[in-house]
């Protein structure tokens, strides 16, 4: 059996050109790659406030839970500080030490206060606020208290209260607690006020004494009624004695005219007492006429039996037309 030969090797390929400048163009890359990564240091750290100017404000606190390293200082939601370093010092309180861009320092004042609160879900905030921003400004290097507004610290409290409440509903839900027995009252009082006596059953508890106070209520609309008649027929006794009095053809007509009268007759009396008195004059100075002086008052008293009589007619004539004369005098048919 006839040997194969082995294969001839391949032959060799010409090596390929080494680039011109091939060193030079390595070293320029590194150098771009070195000046890039400087230059996005510097503007990073540009960004972050490095090369600004700043002022330390520290905030002591007795618990820094949640506090790090670089967290913001925010003021209205707008950060103006941030934390650059938090220390343990020796009575066990908390430094905190924040810088505040002096462009953003206007911001504090001397009545600012600052809070670390602590929310049930995210993370811890510190807080500035500034409630007058007319007072003078917070000097560089101030010192201040921060005050902690920690949500969770209310919870035990709330779980507590929750607990109390809940205890509370029960005990008034309770077949015996006085609620019910309440509302048991309640409802029988209603069934009361439901019932054929209404409200009088329910304030005296018994039918007896509603029924009494109904006879009652009833005789006194009757005796009302009876009174309310009364009521009118004094109306109109009042009415026609009013017509009798000081109608048209009244009593007050007839007395005015008798008022008159009496004063015709009164004045006729006073010039019959003036004659006498003329009379007595001419007795006492004329003596001696005795004739003539008799027959003078003889006449003057035929006058005044007279005016006598006219001033018994017209007292007469006003007892007569007097409503209220009663007559004493007893008529036999």
């Amino acid at each position: 059996m006839p040997v194969t030969p082995p294969p001839a090797p391949p032959a060799a390929e010409p090596a390929a050109p080494t680039p011109a400048h091939l060193e030079f163009k390595a070293a320029a890359l590194l150098v771009a790659m070195l000046v890039l990564i400087v230059a996005s240091t510097l503007y990073l750290l540009y960004a972050r406030g490095a090369f600004e100017r700043t002022q330390e404000l520290t905030l002591i606190t007795d618990d820094a839970e949640g506090v790090a390293v670089g967290m913001d200082m925010t003021f209205s939601g707008f950060p103006i500080g941030r934390v650059r370093r938090v220390d343990l010092v020796e009575d066990g309180k908390v430094r905190i030490l924040v810088d505040i861009p002096v462009k953003d320092a206007h911001w504090l004042r001397e009545t600012s206060v600052f809070v670390l609160a602590r929310g049930l879900v995210g993370d811890t905030r510190l807080r500035a606020y500034s409630g007058v921003l007319t007072d003078p400004a917070l000097p560089a290097g101030a010192t201040r208290t921060v005050l902690r507004g920690d949500a969770t610290t209310e919870v035990p409290k709330l779980v507590a209260a929750a607990r109390e409440l809940v205890d509370n509903l029960a005990r008034l839900s309770a077949a015996e607690s006085p609620l019910a027995q309440s509302l048991a009252h309640v409802q029988a009082a209603t069934e009361k006020l439901n019932g054929p006596r209404g409200a009088l059953g329910l304030v005296f508890g018994n039918d007896t004494d509603a029924q009494r106070v109904n006879d009652t209520l009833q005789r006194t609309q009757a005796a009302l009624a009876r009174l309310d008649g009364v009521l009118r027929r004094v109306d109109g006794v009042v009415a026609r004695a009013d017509e009798q009095v000081l109608g048209p053809q009244g009593l007050m007509r007839d007395v005015q005219a008798g008022v008159v009268q009496l004063r015709e007759l009164l004045q006729a009396s006073q010039d019959s007492l003036r004659k006498v008195d003329a009379v007595l004059e001419e007795a006492r100075g004329i003596a001696g006429n005795v004739s003539g002086a008799t027959t003078d008052l003889g006449a003057l008293r035929a006058e005044v039996e007279t005016s006598l009589r006219r001033i018994d007619h017209l007292i007469q004539e006003v007892n007569r037309r007097w409503p209220f004369k009663r007559d004493t005098q007893i008529q036999v048919p």
